[in-house]
């Protein structure tokens, strides 16, 4: 098992946020934390000058040296690499428990701009990947001021969230989400999103009438069975479970508006094109304001 955090970092307010959560979750799992800078980044800086390089490393050193000032217990590394991001960050994750990259706000509107470097790390990342937004309220990187860090901090939170894709079962994304709800001593609710028949949408209103209201007894006792074995072991974990009628994008960005992580599923598939996001995980990247963990599985 990979026993090493790891944290992307270029200097905006979204990195010193995605450092932030790392160093808090790494201390939490006992993990050694890597924050990782590779070269260029195009952050507003020419990439090819001696003096913007130069500057990005006194940066990460800056950074590196702030959070082992404040969690004295941690073992912090800083990496430097002279390469493309999206490859850097991708093979990164073949080592990383965990790997944690920033997100750009949108001012004044809740949630994510996922730029192209995230977007790529998650298609091809082999290890759970945790985006954190960056800090709300103003600018980021080197057109506004510097956060003060501590964005990264989602103790405010009311627990986490699991959407659980009951089409396709696995092992990887509720392992992740029970273990990460069980270190930090938080609350779980497993949530399910169901509706009416595909095709539905097109017929007459009063033909909907008749279609279901409710999930079904099957449909709740396959949720529940699902959870069992995962409630056995981890025992003294508040594990709830809820069935929410409607599309499970939508209702997961509702669900996760209150929640100090949300994690969600993304199918590995065994071809070059690397993992699928599908529109769920792509809803709630764009669209929650909470930390959102996005965990592989075959």
């Amino acid at each position: 098992m990979n026993r090493v955090m790891i944290a992307g970092f270029d200097g905006s307010d979204a990195s010193r946020a995605a450092t932030e959560w790392a160093a808090r979750e790494a201390e939490r799992r006992e993990l050694p934390l890597e924050i990782l800078q590779a070269w260029p980044w195009g952050h507003g800086k020419a990439p090819s000058t001696g003096q913007a390089e130069q500057w990005g490393r006194e940066q990460l050193t800056a950074r590196a040296d702030e959070i082992r000032s404040r969690f004295t217990d941690l073992d912090v590394r800083e990496t430097h690499v002279r390469k493309d991001p999206v490859g850097v960050l991708a093979a990164a994750a073949d080592r990383a428990a965990i790997l944690v990259l920033g997100s750009r706000g949108l001012g004044a509107l809740r949630g994510f701009l996922v730029g192209s470097v995230s977007h790529q790390v998650l298609t091809q990342a082999t290890c759970p990947v945790v985006l954190v937004r960056a800090p709300s309220g103003g600018p980021t990187g080197d057109d506004g001021p510097a956060s003060d860090g501590t964005a990264g901090d989602d103790s405010a939170g009311e627990g986490v969230i699991l959407g659980l894709d009951l089409a396709y079962p696995c092992q990887e994304v509720p392992a992740f989400a029970f273990e990460t709800a069980a270190e930090r001593g938080a609350p779980l609710t497993v949530v399910h999103a169901w509706g009416p028949p595909a095709g539905s949408e097109y017929l007459h209103f009063g033909a909907t009438g008749e279609l279901q209201q409710e999930p079904t007894e099957a449909e709740q006792r396959a949720l529940e069975e699902a959870v069992a074995p995962w409630r056995e072991r981890y025992p003294d974990l508040p594990t709830a479970t809820a069935m929410l009628r409607g599309h499970a994008g939508l209702t997961l960005v509702d669900a996760g508006a209150t929640a100090e992580l949300l994690v969600v599923g993304a199918h590995r598939r065994r071809s070059p094109a690397g993992t699928h996001l599908g529109s769920v995980a792509h809803a709630v990247i764009h669209h929650v304001g909470c930390p959102v963990a996005v965990v592989p599985y075959h």
